[in-house]
């Protein structure tokens, strides 16, 4: 059998066409996938995951991706409630649990939910004095969290997470607050030292009472910090009574050789007598 060229590109026509008709007939779905069947524009369902027959050219397939999905909402200029400027950007974490109203309530729910976040920020931020920005963030998160999650539950969106990233303060502010901070540690400093003095002093008291009630305590005292000097400073330490008793044999001693030294003389006078 042979085939002409007209033959063979018909052939070949033919093979292209099944195969762009099998690439729209049959889908495979992914796990954390789901695709919506819409027929001639009319929606018939959610199917998946696995493989999925579509009519070709009547059946349309959207793949919606239920896996959780994040927004980084823009850095943005904010008002505080108290008059202060700051710049602040969030992360937001979301995924879609109604795959149906995600296609048909809104027009790409992806780029909805970012400016919902980015106008929820800028209103929540704003109704916020700074202390509580900067003291209060976790229940600042799930106010933004909860207002967001309010109005995207309407489009089968659930927000899992909203977390401020970044809360930039003014320069001036930033060196004002270092200087209140500067001045607290130094006041806390002060208390603490005054804390101390004040005990040592009272202690030093009851030490002095005890020592007037038993002066034998403040003599004991008095040679153990002896002691300790002599350790430190590598001495000998002579007490008071062997001080005495040296003195003493010292003394008896010159004593007794001067009176060696009498006898002698007396002796060598008496032999040039005779």
């Amino acid at each position: 059998m042979t085939f002409t060229p007209s033959t063979i590109v018909a052939l070949l026509f033919i093979i292209m066409l099944l195969s762009i008709i099998l690439s729209r007939a049959i889908r495979i779905v992914r796990e954390w996938e789901r695709i919506i069947v819409l027929r001639l524009g009319k929606f018939i369902g959610v199917k998946g995951p696995g493989l999925v027959v579509l009519i070709p050219f009547i059946d349309r397939g959207l793949v919606v991706d239920l896996r959780v999905a994040s927004i980084d909402v823009p850095r943005q200029e904010v008002i505080t409630r108290d008059n202060v400027t700051v710049t602040v950007d969030a992360v937001l974490y979301y995924r879609v649990v109604d795959p149906e109203r995600a296609v048909l309530k809104v027009k790409d729910y992806h780029y909805a939910v970012a400016l919902l976040a980015q106008t929820t920020l800028r209103d929540v931020i704003g109704q916020a004095e700074l202390d509580e920005l900067l003291t209060k963030r976790e229940e600042i998160n799930k106010r933004i969290q909860s207002i967001i999650d309010e109005i995207t539950g309407s489009w089968g969106i659930k927000v899992v997470m909203v977390t401020l990233k970044t809360v930039e303060l003014p320069e001036s502010l930033v060196r004002a607050m270092a200087k209140q901070a500067e001045a607290e540690r130094l006041r806390r400093a002060r208390i603490i030292e005054a804390e101390a003095e004040r005990t040592a002093a009272k202690i030093l008291a009851e030490a002095a009472e005890i020592y007037e009630a038993h002066p034998i305590a403040l003599r004991l005292r008095e040679l153990q910090t002896y002691i300790d000097i002599a350790k430190e400073k590598n001495l000998i330490l002579i007490s008071e009574s062997t001080t005495s008793r040296i003195a003493a044999e010292t003394i008896g001693a010159a004593l007794s050789v001067q009176s060696k030294v009498r006898e002698s003389t007396s002796e060598s006078s008496a032999k040039q007598g005779r």
